[in-house]
């Protein structure tokens, strides 16, 4: 009779290292639902918190609100895709959903103008800080849409003061 014992598992060390903003990096999985703007905010608020990013917090909750109510409004599935991420002294958020691109030029116009009049507070909280937003096919095998925003921490804070 041959007996077998499952490995134990390695012994990890606590990494002494707090968070940096060079550090973030994060990506979840939301319903499609109404609250899904809601727990986006409070865990970019956290994420942000831990990196001591805490002069983007306006700018970055103002951002993933609309990004996450407008991939909520827009998949077809039951849950979308949120991904952060800090490089070079710029916050990146993307919104991935499942609606596809449109071959069809005239309803692809119709749902690119629907989408577009969705991100409206977008485009002007990335008017406000110097940063950048848009749409397009994502590059994922199953395909749909992403969104994103670009947010320079430089004008993260007078963000803040130019609209309290």
């Amino acid at each position: 009779m041959l007996f077998s014992r499952c490995p134990v598992a390695p012994t990890y060390t606590a990494n002494p290292t707090a968070p940096t903003p060079e550090t973030l990096a994060y990506s979840f999985t939301l319903p499609a639902a109404l609250t899904s703007p809601a727990l986006a905010r409070a865990a970019t608020r956290e994420v942000l918190k831990a990196h001591n990013l805490h002069d983007m917090l306006d700018l970055a909750l103002q951002a993933i609100s609309e990004l996450a109510a407008t991939a909520a409004q827009f998949t077809e599935s039951t849950d979308f895709y949120l991904s952060l991420r800090y490089r070079s002294s710029t916050l990146r958020l993307i919104a991935y959903d499942s609606h596809p691109c449109h071959t069809q030029p005239h309803l692809a116009a119709a749902c690119d103008t629907r989408r577009r009049a969705s991100l409206r507070v977008l485009a002007c909280v990335c008017r406000a800080c110097d940063g950048t937003w848009g749409f397009g096919p994502a590059r994922e095998p199953d395909g749909g849409t992403r969104t994103w925003a670009t947010l320079p921490r430089a004008s993260a804070a007078t963000y803040g003061a130019k609209h309290p």
